[in-house]
């Protein structure tokens, strides 16, 4: 899978392996670098609201495979990642871009940024801490209230309240899973997206804040030939595929 792989390779590469070969080590670096590709895939607003835990510890990797309710995926496993979501960051993830961009287009007074410069500062000083802003979800029913009003009579965006902002920030999680079990799939590495998980032992495990949320746990190695279940079944593509 290596050499000149390309996307459809890996895709089709690529399954949910519930039993790996024990006697086969994976590289961590390899694994590492697989992450960091993870950390390109597209994200709302670029807040990249995640964190990535790379677990190589023996002692933590049985820990999480007791945590996964000792599923094969996890019990034969060489190293798991776990995707963890931090929407609690999003004040210091907008600094940062804020910062980011200020760098990029230079000091200078006001009236000498474009139109283009002036949207991208106003997008992390105001509409963000708008959108992200909340009190014990109060203000986001308030937000969404102001948006269904402003929706009847034009297009606009109704995601606000604090359930909905925690969806956008899963599914830009779920998107860095995907790139990074794509990136194993084409280095021949194999990988399982565990969804049977006890978040709270896992979190207490990596130490994390009571505000992250677990995205997902994948596990990872090399596959033995019974780590598949049969050949990939897909629903119909005419069931589900709708032109317009």
């Amino acid at each position: 899978m290596k050499n000149n792989t390309t996307l459809i390779d890996a895709i089709n590469y690529r399954r949910s392996v519930r039993v790996y070969d024990e006697n086969k080590e994976i590289d961590s670096e390899i694994v590492k670098k697989c992450i960091q590709q993870a950390t390109l895939a597209p994200n709302s607003s670029n807040m990249q609201l995640w964190e990535f835990h790379h677990i190589t510890s023996k002692t933590i990797l049985n820990k999480l495979a007791i945590a996964c309710l000792g599923q094969s995926a996890a019990v034969t496993a060489k190293e798991m990642l776990v995707v963890v979501v931090r929407k609690d960051l999003w004040k210091k993830r907008t600094k940062e871009n804020l910062t980011y961009l200020e760098k990029l287009f230079g000091k200078k007074p006001k009236e000498k940024y474009t139109s283009r410069e002036k949207f991208a500062l106003n997008y992390y000083k105001k509409i963000m801490p708008f959108v992200y802003g909340d009190f014990f979800g109060i203000y986001g029913y308030i937000k969404y209230l102001i948006s269904w009003l402003t929706g009847l009579f034009r297009p606009t965006y109704r995601q606000l309240r604090k359930s909905d902002m925690r969806i956008v920030a899963h599914k830009s999680a779920g998107l860095a899973a995907q790139t990074f079990m794509l990136s194993m799939a084409a280095q021949g590495y194999d990988t399982c997206p565990m969804e049977g998980n006890d978040s709270l032992r896992i979190k207490k495990t990596l130490n994390l804040p009571s505000k992250s949320e677990i995205n997902m746990v994948i596990s990872c190695g090399i596959r033995k030939p019974e780590g598949i279940y049969g050949e990939r079944f897909r629903i119909a593509f005419e069931k589900v595929y709708k032109k317009w």
